[in-house]
């Protein structure tokens, strides 16, 4: 099943169409599901463009889910500002903190970078946890968000959640892209054949930092409410994990449907609450031994099933013209 480019195009129109126009005719429960998906979906698209592209497993992105919903709260509900300027500073905040704690973990590698990560993660939970301007442990309302109507928090995060799937497509098709990929198959030979490794390396993981603090912010502003022991949990890179391997790690389909089974599962669970984990657990096993590749990656294998590609098509060289005199010769 191998879609030209009109065809895909049209689709993604159709699709666009259909989601820009939900709120004319959706239930608010429906669009509250998709305010999720969307922010769920940004989140699983930057973890995957760590793990899935450029190689680098890290179990410590909910720091930024933290950082990014403190840096809203404190904007917002302690200096009086509009929520906007806190949607602006946040995403920049998160990059910050990543530019600093890449000077450490960038020198380790492979299972050492993924407890590294962690690690800091946990050290930021603690931090804010003792920390007296943000209430301790304790936590505080962020009211900014009660202005926003269903419809303001249902654009906001459908621009998040599309803007997401196209900065990993863009920049997959970038030299900056190739760069990741190489990494991610052979550091030692893509670092001989020009890759810069530890930029390379920086700038995905800022990229990651950005997008994901800012999904961070608008889901503490839209709860209305951070708690350190919450926002600085595993159990949201423990999601992103979920909805990247069962959709397919490495593909950016691969997250966009994580995101809905996650979601959707999660909704029908909230009914079996002493056993949510074990079933999420199961399924995740069960994708993981049935379709290591994850769902899409099993349709892409088996139908060539791909809406997104990030390949590029190389023009094959111009041969010179055959010499005159030699074919005459012949």
């Amino acid at each position: 099943m191998k879609f030209n480019k009109p065809i895909k195009v049209a689709i993604s129109v159709l699709i666009l169409i259909v989601l820009l126009l939900m709120p004319k005719w959706g239930s608010d429960r429906f669009i509250n599901i998709f305010i999720l998906i969307f922010l769920y979906m940004s989140m699983g698209q930057m973890w995957n463009l760590l793990a899935g592209y450029a190689g680098l497993v890290s179990l410590g992105q909910q720091m930024f889910i933290g950082i990014g919903g403190y840096t809203v709260a404190v904007v917002c509900q302690s200096y009086n500002l509009p929520l906007w300027v806190g949607l602006i500073v946040a995403p920049f905040v998160c990059t910050l903190c990543a530019l600093i704690i890449s000077l450490p973990i960038f020198k380790m590698s492979g299972d050492f970078f993924t407890i590294g990560s962690w690690i800091v993660a946990e050290a930021m939970l603690l931090f804010f946890t003792n920390w007296s301007f943000v209430k301790y442990g304790f936590g505080f309302t962020i009211s900014a968000g009660r202005v926003l109507t269903l419809t303001h928090r249902y654009i906001m995060a459908l621009i998040l959640g599309i803007g997401s799937v196209l900065v990993v497509y863009i920049a997959l098709r970038t030299k900056f892209g190739l760069g990741i990929m190489a990494m991610r198959d052979n550091e030692g030979v893509s670092k001989v054949r020009g890759v810069k490794i530890y930029r390379t390396k920086l700038n995905c993981f800022l990229i990651s930092a950005f997008i994901t603090g800012l999904a961070g912010g608008a889901m503490h502003l839209f709860d209305g409410y951070i708690q350190p022991y919450a926002a600085f949990s595993i159990d949201w890179t423990v999601t992103m994990v979920f909805m990247v391997i069962i959709g397919g790690i490495g593909t950016i389909e691969g997250p966009i449907l994580g995101a809905f089974i996650y979601v959707f599962l999660r909704q029908y669970l909230l009914n079996f609450p002493g056993v949510s984990m074990l079933i999420f657990g199961a399924i995740a096993l069960i994708i993981i031994l049935l379709a290591p590749k994850g769902i899409v990656g099993l349709l892409q294998d088996r139908t060539g099933f791909e809406l997104f590609s990030v390949r590029r098509s190389i023009k094959a060289p111009k041969l010179p013209d055959k010499p005159e005199s030699a074919s005459q010769n012949t």
